[in-house]
């Protein structure tokens, strides 16, 4: 919220997306009831969702505009709240035209990369700014269940995720695993199979498999060309990074380039993909224990990106660094390393941050809450202070 109300009035198209059921619906809904008590004009506030099955005022991008001119016509400037756009055709023009001729404040959310900034750009180049949605984290599933600091909100948050409504209910993890799947297979029909046309959805759940068993490895399109293989199934590998492009653009998971701390450049191979939440791992294949320090791992990774860095895996000869973040085009720097727990007789984790020789700041995050240190200039510190910090 702090985020599209520092936008508000700023004359750019303002873009909320994410994951499916993260949050964005609430979020407009909340913005409209924050302008209402700043003492905008309720008729100057006009929300319109626009979902599949959906409102019936909007089919198609000409009723679309029809039906908003209408509603803030003679209103002067209206503030435009718009979600799930993707679901009309044609809806960048719309919102192209609201923007350049009459100078309305718009915020849009969707749920699909592509359909939005790829889309967009064509029409508003440089004139709008995207304020990404991930489900809950760590502090705000504390603050949705009224608790702090008890090591068993932490299992919680391992356990079930951030998705808002799981963490408003109180469910089995049966339960909760079944929604968790249902939100999976309404990305999937929704936002790929239908845009895409998949015939063969076996084919892309293998793919979606390897991923799943591979959060947080290295691996490119050719190693999920030979698992088809071993399983009998040949598959070109052009498709493979369709599909892992599709999933990346419904928010399902998110790529992470590897970054040569050497050569100080981003490489185009090896990445790692994480997803936007880690239930979603859980929903398609249960809990496992041995997913755990994967699981950790997402959080992490998740938790960067929502304090708006930049996240990389980094490669320094053969030692990896599992995050590099940078802000500020690398004038804010962080080193990060992840474990379960700190290795009694290894000090990997402590040696690949040792063998970088600059001033920025590294830490080893752990899932052991007894692991509270500072060794060498690098901090050790346990998963949940680090997800509490500001």
């Amino acid at each position: 919220m702090d985020e599209m109300l520092k936008f508000l009035d700023v004359p750019l198209v303002k873009i909320i997306n994410g994951v499916r059921r993260s949050g964005k619906s609430t979020l407009l809904s909340l913005l409209a009831d924050e302008l209402k008590k700043r003492g905008i004009p309720e008729e100057r506030v006009i929300y319109r969702r626009y979902t599949a099955i959906g409102t019936p005022i909007a089919s198609d991008s000409v009723s679309m505009y029809q039906e908003l001119k209408a509603q803030a016509g003679g209103k002067g400037r209206c503030y435009l709240l718009l979600d799930e756009v993707q679901e009309i055709p044609g809806w960048e023009k719309v919102v192209n035209s609201l923007l350049e001729d009459d100078g309305h404040c718009i915020f849009i959310t969707g749920s699909n990369s592509r359909l939005l900034a790829g889309e967009l750009s064509t029409y508003l180049s440089g004139r709008y700014v995207e304020i990404p949605v991930y489900p809950l984290s760590f502090d705000e599933f504390c603050m949705f269940g009224k608790t702090k600091g008890h090591e068993e909100t932490l299992d919680n948050y391992i356990a079930y995720g951030g998705f808002p409504v799981i963490s408003t209910v109180d469910l089995d993890k049966q339960a909760a695993y079944q929604i968790i799947y249902g939100i999976y297979s309404s990305i999937i029909i929704r936002d790929i199979q239908r845009r895409h046309k998949i015939a063969n959805l076996d084919l892309f759940s293998r793919v979606v498999d390897f991923i799943l068993n591979n959060m947080g490895r290295t691996f490119s399109g050719a190693s999920v060309v030979r698992f088809l293989k071993g399983q009998g199934r040949t598959q070109n590998i052009e498709q493979v990074y369709d599909y892992i492009r599709w999933l990346e653009e419904a928010f399902v998971i998110y790529r992470c380039q590897r970054y040569d701390l050497r050569g100080k450049e981003v490489l185009a191979t090896q990445e790692k993909y994480y997803l936007s939440d880690h239930s979603l791992l859980y929903g398609l294949k249960g809990f496992r224990g041995e997913d755990v320090a994967a699981v950790v791992e997402n959080i992490v990774y998740l938790e960067l990106r929502r304090r708006g860095y930049k996240v990389y895996v980094g490669k320094l000869y053969d030692k990896e660094i599992d995050f590099v973040a940078d802000k500020a085009r690398g004038m804010d720097r962080l080193y990060v390393q992840v474990c379960r727990s700190m290795p009694a007789s290894s000090d990997r984790e402590i040696s690949n941050l040792r063998s970088i020789k600059d001033d920025y700041p590294k830490m080893v995050i752990t899932l052991d809450k007894y692991s509270s240190d500072n060794l060498d200039g690098i901090r050790i510190i346990p998963l949940e202070r680090f997800l509490l910090e500001q």
